[in-house]
């Protein structure tokens, strides 16, 4: 066979080598075909593989199996959180296999008090749910929000008076009552603390005419006599002595007050006391058995804003006579009530604003709440109240700035909403600049 000539400089020989009609294509294709067809499933399953592998896991929204208990929040010093925070339950989405991993360790719930403000009524605060794994969210929280009141906190001290369960036994009776110590104190939330009208030492008596001599805790009670909830008597235990003595015709017995009238708006009677606190009456068994306590005449409190200390005559029941003066001296602590009162928009005014700057500021009012007694506030004028911003030294620009609110002596600023403004300074147009031609 006769050479092809060089065709695009490649020399005979390489030409020779790359002659399509000397490959043999059956064998290209089908040599070792089991081998090839091996490679290309494995090729295959690689990739199925991969894709499973390294393809994002799809998403689902599932309820959590537990309810997650509110964790209680701090509160400023001087207030008390009241509400039953509860348990929450939850939606959470993310990858399922994640998702189905969470623990109820990996959430948190919390309470926010951003906008919660000081009073005794109750108000709604959200529910926040934090979860320690990235991939998951919580897309529903049931119930959102929980009812709580955040007031004061306020102390009393009242002197401690016993109460029995149960009578003496027959042919007895109680002596009067000796504390150690006399006077205990009571703190908790405002409203509560208001309504606590003693506290009471209750001692059960037994089978055996013997003196009492206990460790008691204290109560405190209402009006009604209830048991008050929420507060906290300090100490908790008083040492308690009751002698048991035989029925004869004379008996100690308390000396218990009464009251007419009302003390002034804003006040309450925080505590009362009698000297003497006891007196011994005699008379007839049957009459002497009867008495449980000598009382006074009623005494007038109304428009009280201050202590008094008035004579007041006991009553003496027919039939018994007492072996000292019928007289006590009755001892009256008046106090004012604490309370806040809402000044809504109180038109933000400049100060320290440079001799020809104005200022623009956004917004233009605040609210403003202020906390004191209850008297002092209500005395308080509109005019008496004002919001101002510090513009001292201020060269034109836009600043955000604290508001500060100017009360009357004595009373707190509690809250500002918004307690930050934003101040646009810029030199006073001349008179020139904008006269017509």
């Amino acid at each position: 066979m006769t050479p092809r000539a060089p065709i695009g400089g490649i020399p005979p020989a390489l030409w020779q080598l790359l002659d399509l009609r000397r490959i043999d294509a059956r064998r290209l294709f089908l040599g070792d075909l089991p081998l090839k067809a091996a490679a290309i499933a494995v090729a295959v399953v690689l990739f199925i593989w991969a894709s499973a592998v390294y393809a994002p896991a799809p998403e689902v929204t599932l309820a959590f199996d537990s309810r997650i208990p509110v964790e209680r929040p701090d509160v400023p010093a001087g207030f008390i959180l009241r509400g039953d925070l509860g348990e929450v339950a939850l939606k959470l989405r993310g990858p399922e296999d994640v998702v189905r991993g969470v623990g109820q360790q990996q959430l948190r719930a919390t309470l926010d008090l951003g906008g919660i403000a000081a009073g005794p009524k109750a108000q709604d605060a959200p529910i926040r749910v934090s979860v320690s794994d990235d991939r998951v969210r919580v897309i529903e929280i049931t119930p959102p929000t929980a009812q709580v009141r955040l007031e004061r906190r306020a102390v009393r001290t009242l002197p401690v008076q016993a109460r029995f369960a149960n009578a003496p036994p027959a042919g007895y009776q109680s002596g009067a009552a000796t504390f150690r110590p006399q006077e205990v104190t009571v703190a908790g939330p405002e409203s509560l603390v208001g309504g606590v009208v003693a506290v009471l030492a209750t001692m059960r008596f037994g089978d055996a005419p013997v003196d009492l001599a206990q460790d008691v805790r204290p109560t405190a009670v209402d009006a009604a006599g209830q048991t008050v909830d929420g507060v906290a008597v300090d100490p908790v235990s008083v040492e308690v002595t009751v002698p048991v003595l035989s029925t004869a015709t004379t008996r100690t017995v308390p000396i218990l007050w009464r009251f007419t009238g009302e003390v002034a708006t804003g006040y309450w009677i925080s505590r009362v006391s009698t000297d003497p606190v006891a007196v011994t009456v005699s008379g007839d068994r049957d009459a002497v058995s009867a008495i449980e306590s000598i009382q006074t005449v009623a005494i007038d409190v109304s428009g009280l804003t201050a202590a008094r200390s008035a004579f007041a005559r006991l009553i003496v029941p027919s039939g018994l006579r007492l072996l000292i003066e019928p007289q006590a001296t009755v001892s009256i602590t008046v106090v004012a009530l604490a309370g806040s009162r809402p000044f809504p928009l109180l038109a933000v005014q400049p100060s320290g604003l440079a001799t020809g700057l104005v200022a623009d500021i956004d917004p233009r009012t605040v609210d403003a709440v202020l906390a004191g007694n209850i008297p002092a506030l209500a005395a308080i004028g509109a005019d008496a109240v004002t919001a101002v911003v510090d513009l001292s030294g201020r060269a034109p620009g836009t600043y955000s700035l604290d508001v500060q609110v100017r009360a009357p002596s004595g009373i707190g600023v509690a809250t500002v909403q918004p307690a930050r403004v934003t101040v646009t300074i810029r030199p006073r147009p001349s008179p020139s600049a904008t006269a017509g031609p």
